[in-house]
């Protein structure tokens, strides 16, 4: 009889030839526990995801309660369907003027393909600005803006009229131009390690977009959610985009992204052509039932208060002589070594040792430090402690 391990690796695709093959049988808090009852420190919150922890009650009650009402009933944007007006009501109030229309994905790089259809289909327009070191999901459309050549290379042709500046250098945005149907830019860049940008850059960027026509989109798919102290990191920078995406630590553990405009920008996807962009189970009852809850969670219990508290914390105990730098905002942070190959026998280490982390895709020499929002000061310690540990092991 074949293993679980076996036949996950022979039934089920894979991404790397090394992947990790840890088994967990449950998650609950901060912790993930394997079959042995071993509980791991979830220090990456599954890449942004479970802001809430793992297991909230609130948002598993609420899955159970929608699915005893109905699941799928029809694609999106047919029937009105409580979970889905509902969230989107509460994610409007919570949104600044102009970003008052939501379109639900069921992920974020879907959100990312379907704005960008928006910003085409607004303007008029077909030439893209992204930015060099970019992550924005790994579909075409949003291959097609990352700025990695080494992750997209081999699926070459992508999409024309993209091109790439630098992340926080002024003198790129003359690159936007009045043929410049969109900016899509990460309001943190997180694949690229964490880069925080200048708060007068964003602005200046907002700034151009503005004297272009051409369509500001922020991708806080990871940085959303109370992630970098505010419920959205463009709060930190006294901005407002013209499209916001939204993924990962929306759906309180389940599957949804959005992307949200004002409502005359949205209105071009209902003619020229009508169903101007169509998804099956983007909005999915449940999981937008989900999302709702956890993102009352999130308000109701101030967990968004404590993060940059807890940001100063981390950085008070990730001192040692061999961790260059520790960069980011609030729980979104990445811990700096001098190669790959240390940073890579760190996190090993950390892992046999019980604390989850990880590598960058476009920063690989540096550990991310993501865990959810309720991690303890206590539980930051222990962490620490075997982060601390394996370098000092390694040094």
């Amino acid at each position: 009889m074949p293993t679980l391990r076996q036949l996950f690796l022979s039934h089920n695709a894979q991404t790397t030839n090394f992947p990790l093959l840890l088994e967990f049988e449950r998650a609950e808090g901060v912790y993930l526990y394997d079959k042995d009852g071993r509980g791991f420190i979830d220090l990456i919150s599954g890449i942004g995801v479970s802001n809430l922890g793992h297991g909230n009650q609130r948002v598993i009650d609420a899955i159970k309660e929608q699915v005893d009402k109905y699941m799928h009933l029809m694609v999106y944007g047919e029937y009105v369907q409580t979970p889905q007006v509902r969230f989107a009501e509460k994610l409007i109030s919570l949104l600044p003027d102009g970003l008052e229309s939501v379109y639900f994905t069921n992920s974020g790089a879907e959100a990312v393909e379907g704005a960008l259809k928006l910003a085409k289909r607004y303007t008029g327009r077909q030439q893209i600005l992204a930015f060099k070191n970019s992550y924005h999901g790994s579909t075409q459309g949003a291959l097609s803006v990352m700025g990695n050549e080494e992750f997209k290379q081999a699926y070459r042709p992508l999409l024309p009229g993209v091109g790439f500046a630098r992340f926080n250098y002024l003198d790129d945005l003359e690159l936007i131009t009045n043929d410049t149907a969109c900016v899509i830019v990460e309001t943190l860049q997180g694949e690229a390690g964490v880069r925080v940008p200048d708060t007068a850059y964003l602005q200046a960027l907002r700034k151009r977009c503005d004297e272009t026509g051409a369509l500001l989109i922020l991708d806080e798919i990871q940085a959303a959610f109370g992630r970098t102290g505010k419920l959205f990191a463009f709060e930190h920078f006294d901005i407002v985009p013209d499209i916001l995406l939204m993924a990962k630590a929306l759906g309180g553990g389940m599957p949804v992204g959005a992307f949200v405009a004002s409502r005359q920008v949205m209105s071009v996807l209902t003619e020229n052509p009508i169903l101007g962009h169509i998804t099956t189970f983007g909005g999915h009852p449940v999981c937008c039932a989900a999302g709702l809850a956890a993102l009352e969670v999130l308000l109701g219990e101030s967990l968004i208060a404590s993060v940059e508290e807890k940001e100063r914390h981390f950085r008070k105990l990730l001192v040692h002589p061999r961790i260059k730098e520790v960069r980011g905002k609030g729980l979104m942070l990445a811990v700096e070594f001098e190669s790959f190959d240390l940073n890579k026998k760190i996190i090993d280490r950390c892992i046999e040792n019980g604390v989850i982390t990880d590598w960058f895709l476009h920063c690989s020499n540096s550990m991310r430090i993501a865990p959810p929002l309720i991690i303890t000061h206590e539980q930051i310690e222990k962490a620490c402690g075997v982060i601390l540990e394996a370098v000092a092991y390694y040094c």
